[in-house]
Order: C-alpha cells, then sequence, then structure tokens
C-alpha cells in the first residue's frame, strides 16, 4: 500500500478533480483498488491521457484500440473488464460515456 494521500474520489472510484491527477496517485489509486499498473497496463493510461489531450475527449474502446495499434480483445483480455473504465480512472479522465 502507498503512502500517497489519494484525493477526493466519486463512488465508481473516479477523482472528483482531474487535476489532482499524477502518476504516483494513478497508483496509489490502483494500489487502493488492488489493481496491478504493469507496464502494459501503464502504457495504455498514458496513450489514453495523450488521447484525451489532442481530442478533449475519452474515446469508445475499439476508437483507443486503433489509436494504440491493439486489437478490442486484448485490451478485455489484460483489463478482464471494460477496458476504458479502469483506463480512464486512473489515468484521471472523465467517465466514458456509450459503448465502453
Amino acid at each position: 500500500m502507498s503512502d500517497v494521500q489519494i484525493p477526493a474520489r466519486d463512488g465508481d472510484g473516479y477523482l472528483e478533480d482531474m487535476n489532482d491527477w499524477s502518476e504516483a496517485i494513478a497508483h496509489a489509486m490502483a494500489d487502493n483498488d488492488g489493481v496491478d499498473l504493469d507496464e502494459d497496463r501503464w502504457e495504455q493510461v498514458i496513450k489514453a491521457r495523450e488521447y484525451y489531450e489532442t481530442y478533449s475527449a475519452v474515446p469508445p474502446v475499439r476508437k483507443f484500440a486503433k489509436y494504440i495499434g491493439a486489437d478490442t480483445k486484448s485490451l478485455f483480455d489484460l483489463w478482464m473488464t471494460g477496458p476504458m473504465k479502469p483506463i480512464t480512472k486512473y489515468g484521471g479522465l472523465p467517465k466514458p460515456t456509450g459503448c465502453v
């Protein structure tokens, strides 16, 4: 468990203020949630942040998979769930809407 103070999060675990995000906070949130942000997962979190900075939107999973050059199934296999929710949560991004 990390000694980083995690800022306020909503009921789904997302940061209430996106500006509170940092790499240390992302890792502390994942540790707190029992998620291992290994190299592959971390790379996807960073790519989602890049996408958001470029397009000011959270991509749907198919568009994100294409953006990072992966297939959708591999994202689901890696995250064991709808991948965009944990990716955006640990990336300090808004909750995805629509097909995630």
